[in-house]
């Protein structure tokens, strides 16, 4: 029934449907307000425990000990996260202190993981730094929920001593792992420059010193035919001799013959002298041989007998000239073949002078450029090494727990006198939409005024209702019963959503917003 409510009427038509409707927006306001405080009332109380971190930096300053962990704290305080929130230490964490008992019961293990990565929260702490630089983290907060006080500390006290431990262990390992890979490029690259230096080894000589080595190996070779000619004269002269051939006339004899070889040989010396030392090996050959000629011309007669067949045999049963000669021969043929094999060897050396200096020059090259990064990655591999043992002693960058964590006094949530304030105007709102709704279905006229406004047939009296004593008593009787009715229906309702909301965590963090 649509009726135009003026607004000088507004406020006795409310009044009349508080009047007509008190008992229904009563009932509702009533019932709503119950359950809702018993809703409240039943939620379990969620407790949260906080740990404070400190990032000590190192207390060996850097300028003397460079570390050999590389990353901002940022990076590896997000790496460390990773793996404490992995499924194996969350298990190891749940089993250890019964955790979400209810979804282990039920098989939801990763429910149960997933709870707890929500109820784990970590909050870096940082400083900004002058001169636009970016911010350094200097301590992190660690902060866990739960229903048990006691169990929530112990809890937050075991992330932030895994967080520690984790530190120390990345740090470590990062360490030990640079020195060893340092290491293995350091015996790596020391092999390769042995390997080099036994390659490269003596440079070349110059193509000056080749050259001349080559002519003092023709000079010797001169010698040596001008010997082979005086040898071959001497031994022609005792085979005649021997024969008993006179000789030519102005030949001279053996002793003379001898006299002439040594005076040869002092030429010969004389001239090698003009080029070379004493030490030089044709120089010392050549003494000898004159000391040696000088002793057997010393013991030889001051004159020889005549010619005879005889005389090719020396006294005494010892060698003959000729023999003698003839060794002289073989020694010097045996020396020319040498010469030409030392000439030969000695050429080839002179026209591959250029080649092989350009190759030893490459090789130096490589070979100091070797050289380079084996003393840079020594010089690395040895920081390596006192970076470990700095970490190892635990003087680099360390976790510390500032503030452990202690047992909560006060819940986390919920917050129940708001909880209380919400379910209040609940209550209200939806008794007085029941009221309104009530008013808005009944069709019923209530009033002449409703009546006169709703049909132009004109309403000549009204007649208000007429109820005897037994009426009033059955009524009486019909809202006892509704009253007791309802209260019942209320109890059992705020009974079963006290149990239904004990011990129902995932209900007060989807009230509390957490």
């Amino acid at each position: 029934m649509a009726q135009d409510i003026r607004p000088d009427a507004r406020l006795p038509r409310a009044r009349e449907i508080w009047r007509r409707r008190k008992w229904l927006g009563i009932a509702v306001f009533a019932g709503t307000l119950a359950v809702s405080l018993a809703i409240v009332t039943a939620l379990p109380s969620i407790y949260r425990a906080r740990a404070t971190v400190l990032v000590d930096r190192e207390q060996v300053p850097e300028a003397f000990v460079r570390s050999a962990v590389t990353g901002e704290v940022e990076t590896r305080l997000m790496t460390i996260s990773q793996e404490v929130l992995s499924r194996e230490r969350l298990q190891a964490l749940i089993q250890r202190f019964d955790l979400y008992p209810g979804l282990r019961k039920t098989g939801m293990i990763e429910a149960a993981l997933d709870e707890m990565r929500k109820d784990i929260l970590l909050e870096p702490k940082a400083v900004e730094q002058s001169g636009g630089r970016a911010a350094t983290t200097v301590g992190f907060g660690l902060t866990f929920r739960g229903s048990d006080p006691k169990v929530v500390a112990d809890v937050t006290n075991a992330l932030a001593a895994l967080y520690v431990e984790r530190n120390t262990k990345i740090r470590e390992r990062q360490a030990a792992g640079t020195a060893e890979f340092l290491k293995a490029q350091l015996v790596e690259m020391k092999a390769k420059l042995d390997e080099q230096e036994r390659k490269v080894g003596h440079g070349p000589l110059p193509v000056e010193a080749e050259v001349a080595a080559l002519e003092r190996l023709n000079m010797r070779l001169r010698l040596n035919g001008d010997r082979q000619l005086r040898a071959m004269d001497r031994r022609e002269r005792l085979v005649k001799e021997a024969e008993g051939v006179p000789a030519e006339p102005g030949a001279p004899v053996a002793p003379e013959s001898g006299a002439a070889r040594l005076g040869k040989l002092r030429q010969d010396l004389a001239e090698m002298k003009t080029r070379y030392t004493d030490k030089y090996p044709d120089v010392i050959r050549v003494k000898a041989e004159i000391a040696a000629l000088e002793q057997r011309l010393a013991a030889a007669p001051s004159e020889s007998p005549a010619p005879a067949p005889a005389a090719a045999a020396s006294p005494r049963g010892g060698k003959s000239p000729l023999a003698e000669v003839d060794a002289e021969l073989r020694a010097l043929k045996d020396e020319e073949r040498m010469l030409q094999s030392q000439l030969g060897a000695s050429e080839r050396r002179t026209e591959d002078t250029p080649r092989r200096q350009s190759e030893f020059q490459r090789q130096s090259r490589d070979m100091a450029t070797t050289k380079e990064v084996y003393q840079t990655l020594l010089k690395r591999y040895e920081d390596a090494q006192m970076a470990e043992n700095m970490e190892q002693g635990q003087r680099s960058e360390q976790f510390r727990v500032l503030d452990p964590a202690v047992v909560p006094k006060e819940p986390f949530a919920p917050n129940r006198q708001r909880l209380a304030l919400v379910a209040l105007a609940l209550a209200i709102g939806l008794g007085v939409g029941a009221a309104l709704l009530a008013e808005r279905l009944d069709t019923s006229f209530h009033t002449v005024d409703d009546l006169r406004s709703f049909s132009r047939v004109p309403v000549i009296v009204g007649i208000p209702a007429i109820s005897t004593d037994g009426d009033k008593i059955s009524g009486r009787r019909r809202l006892g019963l509704h009253a007791i009715s309802y209260a019942v229906g209320v109890a059992l309702v705020v009974a079963v959503s006290h149990l239904a909301v004990r011990g129902s965590e995932s209900l007060t963090r989807l009230l509390s917003g957490i």
